[in-house]
């Protein structure tokens, strides 16, 4: 991605247009909440119902507890109960249909396989939820690269191309707090001095190409997906980083084709 050298006369609030510290402070979490959803996220990633004790460990909290917030999760729907273990209940899916939309829902998998046909990598649409970034959908062109979305994990937003583009449609108070957020976890800040070069032109075009922070060898192309003029997604093209490298003008120019018929 070629980006314009920052002028070193310049300071830092002139060149990047974000909150003086102590601004934009990131929502708190609440650790309650924050048990809910650790819950709900693991028992849909299950393929069977997990008892009360396989939940427990897997969100790091007693089971006295764990078993407390299950019986209100499955009390109001969120949960049921099957087999002696529980299974993501119909509450989800009926906030869904109460909303009237699915999330995400101008670009279908069928995009995806025209943009990736043939160029030997992955396409993702990616969201971004409680500062992370996730996977929720794909095609693969080749196999061997499938394994990079497929599990649908939460990965950084500084550490993919995907996320630089749905940091940089933010709101430039929150884009800062989830900065701050990635420092505090430990993101270093190389990266986060790699996002502030970046982030005019990210912001302006809606595009990434070839950021090379992610720390799992691959690479991206990225561009936004827009609804009424808010970033709500991004679809990503990801392979290795010398295959991103070598096609990166090619990937770019199918992403903007689609993107003409998934903005609204």
């Amino acid at each position: 991605m070629t980006t314009q050298q920052p002028d070193p006369r310049q300071s830092s609030a002139d060149r990047f247009p974000f909150p003086a510290a102590g601004e934009g402070a990131p929502r708190p979490h609440h650790r309650t909440v924050d048990r809910v959803a650790a819950i709900l996220e693991t028992v849909a990633r299950s393929t069977v119902p997990l008892g009360l004790s396989e939940i427990a460990k897997s969100v790091g909290a007693p089971v006295s507890s764990t078993q407390s917030l299950v019986n209100g999760l499955a009390a109001t729907g969120y949960l049921e109960e099957e087999a002696r273990g529980f299974r993501l209940g119909l509450a989800p899916y009926f906030l869904a249909t109460l909303a009237g939309t699915r999330p995400v829902d101008q670009v279908d998998h069928r995009m995806l396989e025209q943009i990736v046909e043939g160029t030997g990598a992955v396409a993702v649409v990616a969201v971004l939820i409680g500062g992370s970034v996730f996977y929720i959908d794909y095609a693969a062109d080749d196999p061997s690269y499938a394994y990079l979305a497929q599990n649908r994990l939460r990965r950084s937003p500084l550490e993919t191309s995907a996320g630089w583009v749905l940091l940089s449609g933010l709101d430039v108070e929150t884009t800062w707090g989830q900065l701050s957020v990635g420092e505090d976890a430990g993101v270093t800040r190389d990266l986060v001095d790699a996002f502030e070069r970046a982030y005019p032109q990210v912001r302006e075009t809606g595009e990434c190409v070839a950021p090379g922070v992610a720390s799992n060898g691959a690479d991206g192309v990225a561009v936004a997906v827009r609804n009424q003029g808010q970033v709500v997604a991004a679809v990503s093209v990801i392979a290795e980083t010398g295959h991103i490298r070598d096609h990166a003008p090619e990937i770019l120019e199918r992403l903007r084709a689609q993107r003409l018929h998934w903005d609204r």
